[in-house]
């Protein structure tokens, strides 16, 4: 019968080094000549996507990272800023490749590869995102080789720069559309393969669970999507095809009852392109044309266009992916070039004032297959 080894082992001084191991590793400064207060101040400053890797730097900085107390202090400061972040794939070489966008200075960052099979078609992912929360959902998508919809649930976050795989789908999709209403991810339509008929079954996935679970079906299916969240209702809609062939059909979602209904019939025919919602508001960048863009009224259920400079279509060539947050809109075209859209309203007509962020030469053979706003 052997006995038991004792809490101090067989080794009473190997403990004791390591126990004086731990305890230099606590009182070891975050930046040696600086109190720890203000070393704590300059990595609250470092930008994305510096913060995560930095935290292999040293225990300590990692440590203080991803404590609560650096966390809370972040978000009391403001000092989250929103970076655009791209879906891009090159139609030459089937590259997927996700990138990200400081709109300040221009600077653009690769992300880590998600991981999903390579021979994945690219728009046949959806994508939404909670902006606050600095999380991106990345959700079904089709296989190049087999044509095949697949159930998989991607989730990226800012705070770690890095992806995992999350509970997959309940029903496999692709070429759909998804939307965040109230912290929870939606997934409308789709086709279980890319000649399939359309998928009625609605899904929903809580990121805080990490469960997907269904909710009320579509009335039908819809031909070609497009969709947007605006208050805690998601519009979906078939959208217009140039040259205008036939009436789309749109249905609207309403959470507090689970329950669609029939769009309103002059947002549904006014809805003619890539739509964005800026302050509530949902606007939508016309697919013909010099792509005028136009604001939808929901006490006279009109559009109207929207004033100040026209929409840099010379720079900004379709196909367009479009996302908007506090007052700005922003554009990612063919080539990633990126237009910036600031919103106004002067006695009650709205305007917008765009800026162009040319892309890297680099980024010549990528197009856009979607882009979503995280604060980071």
């Amino acid at each position: 019968m052997v006995a038991p080894r004792s809490s101090s082992g067989s080794n009473p001084g190997s403990d004791q080094c390591s126990n004086q191991e731990i305890s230099m590793n606590k009182s070891e400064p975050l930046i040696p000549g600086l109190p720890d207060e203000v070393a704590e101040l300059c990595l609250l400053y470092l930008p994305y996507p510096y913060q995560a890797l930095v935290r292999s730097v040293s225990a300590s900085w990692n440590r203080a990272i991803t404590g609560p107390s650096f966390v809370l202090c972040k978000k009391s400061l403001s000092l989250p800023l929103p970076y655009l972040f791209v879906l891009a794939f090159n139609k030459s070489t089937a590259r997927i490749q996700w990138q990200a966008l400081d709109p300040r200075s221009g600077r653009w960052f690769v992300l880590p590869p998600m991981p999903c099979p390579k021979p994945a078609c690219p728009p046949g992912f959806a994508c939404a995102s909670l902006p606050r929360e600095g999380t991106l959902v990345v959700a079904g998508g089709v296989r190049s080789d087999t044509e095949c919809s697949m159930e998989t649930t991607f989730v990226y976050r800012t705070s770690t720069n890095q992806w995992l795989t999350a509970a997959p789908m309940r029903t496999p999709r692709s070429f759909f559309d998804v939307g965040n209403i109230n912290g929870k991810i939606l997934a409308v339509g789709g086709g279980k393969d890319h000649y399939g008929s359309s998928i009625t079954a609605v899904d929903c996935y809580d990121p805080k669970k990490d469960t997907w679970e269904a909710y009320a079906p579509l009335p039908g299916g819809l031909a070609k999507y497009d969709s947007n969240v605006v208050g805690n209702k998601m519009y979906v809609t078939e959208g217009w095809t140039w040259p205008f062939m036939y009436s789309p059909r749109g249905v609207v979602y309403d959470p507090d009852d689970n329950t669609w209904q029939e769009m309103r019939p002059g947002m549904r025919d006014g809805w003619t392109g890539v739509s964005v919602v800026v302050g509530g508001r949902l606007l939508v960048i016309s697919e013909y044309g010099d792509c005028p863009m136009k604001a939808y009224d929901p006490d006279k259920d009109t559009w109207r266009y929207v004033g100040g400079d026209r929409f840099p279509c010379e720079a900004l060539r379709r196909p367009f992916a479009a996302s908007g947050v506090e007052g700005n809109i922003y554009v990612v075209a063919c080539g990633l070039n990126v237009g910036v859209g600031r919103l106004s309203e002067c006695e009650a007509e709205l305007k917008v004032e765009w800026h162009l962020l040319p892309a890297p030469s680099a980024f010549r053979g990528f197009s856009p297959s979607s882009c979503q706003v995280l604060f980071a």
